[in-house]
């Protein structure tokens, strides 16, 4: 099992110091290991929280709407679609009532391309984990927002 005081070689005034580099050094662990994952496919995870969203919705829903629930705001989510949009596997909806509106689709290569992710998917890194202490740790890191 991992000791951030080790990997880091220091020590902390307290443990809540501890926790909060702790969160930070693994979440840039997580990170590198999504960019990693996600190459291959040709997308970033904030893409794929993209594509996710749209297929969740089950419809073209706003941009503002795809921005609100992303995981990770990002102030690029424009230039994301963007990209997306490039590779076809979203589209572009105007909107007939208001032309400032525009709405965001996933094609059915967005749809393929989720479901080839799907079947690569591995949760290694939660692999350490019983299920309960996954639902503590959620439990936790929900109380700390």
């Amino acid at each position: 099992m991992g000791d951030i005081s080790k990997d880091l070689n220091t020590s902390f005034p307290n443990n809540k110091v501890k926790a909060l580099l702790n969160i930070i050094y693994t979440g840039n662990l997580i990170n590198s290991h999504q960019i990693a994952f996600f190459k291959p496919f040709g997308i970033s995870p904030q893409q794929y929280n993209i594509l996710r969203i749209l297929k969740g919705a089950g419809e073209a829903i706003k941009v503002q709407t795809i921005k609100e629930r992303m995981v990770e705001r990002a102030p690029n989510a424009t230039r994301l679609m963007d990209k997306l949009c490039a590779k076809k596997l979203i589209e572009r909806i105007p909107c007939p009532e208001d032309r400032r509106v525009v709405h965001i689709e996933i094609t059915p290569e967005g749809i393929e391309l989720l479901e080839e992710i799907a079947k690569n998917f591995k949760n290694d890194l939660l692999e350490n984990l019983t299920e309960e202490e996954a639902s503590q740790l959620s439990d936790l890191l929900d109380k700390i927002r």
